[in-house]
């Protein structure tokens, strides 16, 4: 493998010439900068990052933690963060934690010894005095954790919406498929929900709010054993578009129609709800924009060495699709 200095030699410049080139620092007149370039294409030389790192203090890596690959939503954004990335010259990394505080733990450890440029993290459980000690750009993605920099939706009045459409089509007796109570993304679709449904004569929040954990499989025995106790129920909310599957599998174990004896919507707006039966209607989230906007926060910090900036969030925007009823006027 070629090195800078044979880079040089071939060029017939200085290292530090070189060096300038490749980092687009300081003024190099035209032809100097084409010697560099064509000896770099003779020699396929390729940039050693120890190196760089060393050089820089920092590397070109930028890390995504998610909480379960498993997920659809998180690959979905997994690819805004690495298209993102890799645009702008930077190496993505991916660490799936299983919502595993001493993996997390583990991977944020490993990533910082290598010098890890920056991190996008969708985490719940990683102890708040592991990330104060972190002195790299972080930025918190779908979900807000403590005072670190966020980019989320407005998950709250978007959940909100979600359940006045279901109101909006003849839905009198709404259940909630709850997320898990240490993500604030799920607590805030809950309050939501909420918020509308409290306003109802006769409304029992322990009668219509069970928990899914953000699973399909937590939200299929969830809505199973909860219809059956209350066979009234003609709505179902779920907090993400996984557990609104797993609404839907459920009602079709229990031979219930959707949308005519049961409406189903959900939150995330993924693409496996366009592929349901019937297809999933959901509060969509801008997903590509949020992971790609998560990224831009994190190389602008790296490339001005501070960390002072807005947190952010998008707006959700409703998704009719065939499991829900439109009512006729």
């Amino acid at each position: 493998m070629a090195t800078i200095r044979e880079v040089a030699k071939l060029a017939g410049v200085s290292v530090a010439t070189v060096s300038r080139v490749m980092n687009q620092n300081g003024y190099i007149n035209e032809k100097t900068k084409e010697k560099v370039e064509d000896a770099i294409k003779e020699l396929d030389y390729r940039p050693n990052d120890v190196a760089r790192t060393l050089f820089k203090g920092t590397s070109n890596m930028i890390a995504l933690f998610v909480p379960d690959i498993m997920n659809p939503f998180f690959p979905e954004l997994a690819r805004a963060v690495e298209d993102t990335a890799n645009k702008s010259g930077y190496t993505f990394i991916l660490c799936n934690t299983d919502n595993n505080r001493e993996k997390e733990i583990k991977y944020l450890h490993t990533l910082l010894q290598k010098t890890i440029g920056g991190v996008v993290m969708v985490s719940s459980s990683i102890p708040l005095e592991t990330l104060h000690k972190v002195d790299v750009p972080m930025v918190a993605l779908d979900r807000k954790i403590a005072d670190m920099i966020s980019v989320t939706v407005n998950n709250r009045t978007g959940a909100a919406e979600a359940v006045r459409y279901l109101q909006k089509n003849g839905c009198q007796k709404i259940a909630h498929i709850s997320g898990p109570e240490d993500t604030t993304s799920a607590v805030e679709r809950k309050k939501g929900y909420l918020d509308v449904m409290q306003q109802e004569a006769g409304f029992c929040e322990k009668d219509y709010i069970v928990p899914g954990e953000y699973t399909f499989d937590g939200a299929y025995q969830a809505t199973k054993e909860l219809i059956q106790k209350h066979p009234e129920i003609d709505g179902v909310f779920a907090a993400n578009d996984l557990m609104g599957v797993g609404v839907l599998k459920a009602a079709e174990a229990l031979h219930l129609r959707v949308p005519e004896d049961l409406s189903v919507i959900g939150f995330d707006g993924i693409e496996i709800g366009k592929i349901t039966t019937p297809a999933l209607t959901t509060m969509g989230q801008p997903i590509y924009e949020m992971g790609k906007r998560a990224v831009e926060i994190i190389i602008d910090q790296m490339a001005n060495n501070q960390k002072e900036c807005d947190s952010e969030q998008y707006t959700v925007q409703l998704i009719k699709r065939q499991s829900t009823k439109e009512r006729s006027e």
